[in-house]
């Protein structure tokens, strides 16, 4: 569904923020991209759409190459749609409306069409009823998913989520991975960045482990995360409930070398380590 070939991108001649990055994402994956702050995931997810173009290297989208021209790259936005960290990067028009209509307008739908979508899209994030309302009235969880919507509108293939949980209370942060499962379920392949290690295990399928430009690894969150090489390569942490379990058997219990990494996990654990016990 998407790959990327040997990628490499700088800044200036001081700063390369991709040394050569390879992955493939299978099509209906929900997949993380797990790296600390400048490790180049923002870098690498403006590839993904054309918004940048390496300087050497390829991008494939169903196979097909990515082209720069302006035809092509509207083809392609219109299968991969990017929801930047920072919703007002993204978020620029008077009204919710206005803004979560723009994509569509440029596909040169009609304005019945147009309506539809954002409708629809607006109620798949739990925000109609704004669409008159201007953004920066819109707290930052309400600004996401508007953000979201406007990518919703335009009906893609993937979704890309640069940090998605970023400013969000925990409630929104619940909300925002239901959703995102949700739209997995119904066939849109999901790629996020993040460096939160305790949410990933929540909806990522596989992982990639990206270090100062470079893809160190990739797996199952439980293949990721049972290398502790790879993590202290990554300057990342277990996730919390791992490491409660680790100290766990520090005091005698028996893991069989067999972590969770999720709540739902822990509590099947706790109860086999009880009824053991």
């Amino acid at each position: 569904m998407l790959e990327v070939k040997n990628i490499k991108y700088a800044y200036n001649s001081e700063y390369q923020a991709l040394k050569g990055v390879s992955l493939k994402i299978e099509k209906g994956e929900m997949v993380a991209l797990l790296g600390k702050n400048g490790a180049g995931k923002s870098t690498l997810f403006l590839h993904l759409n054309g918004i940048y173009e390496p300087d050497e290297g390829q991008v494939f989208i169903d196979g097909e190459e990515l082209k720069y021209d302006k035809k092509s790259l509207l083809k392609f936005r219109q299968k991969v749609g990017i929801v930047f960290q920072n919703p007002d990067d993204q978020i620029f028009a008077p009204t919710v409306e206005e803004d979560v209509a723009f994509g569509p307008l440029n596909l040169g739908l009609s304005m019945e069409e147009v309506q539809d979508r954002v409708e629809e899209a607006l109620a798949r994030v739990g925000m109609s009823g704004f669409e008159k309302t201007a953004p920066h009235h819109l707290s930052g969880g309400q600004k996401k998913r508007v953000a979201i919507a406007g990518i919703l509108a335009m009906k893609p293939e993937i979704m890309v989520l640069d940090e998605p949980t970023a400013g969000l209370d925990p409630q929104g942060v619940v909300n925002l991975q239901k959703l995102l499962r949700q739209l997995n379920d119904e066939g849109i392949t999901i790629v996020i960045s993040t460096h939160e290690v305790d949410l990933v295990p929540n909806y990522a399928q596989r992982v990639f482990v990206l270090v100062d430009g470079l893809l160190i690894a990739e797996g199952t969150p439980k293949e990721i995360f049972a290398q502790p090489e790879i993590l202290e390569q990554a300057n990342l942490k277990l996730p919390i409930v791992t490491e409660l379990f680790q100290e766990l058997e520090q005091e005698g219990f028996d893991m069989e070398n067999d972590y969770p990494l999720t709540i739902a996990e822990a509590k099947d654990k706790f109860l086999d380590l009880l009824s053991k016990n």
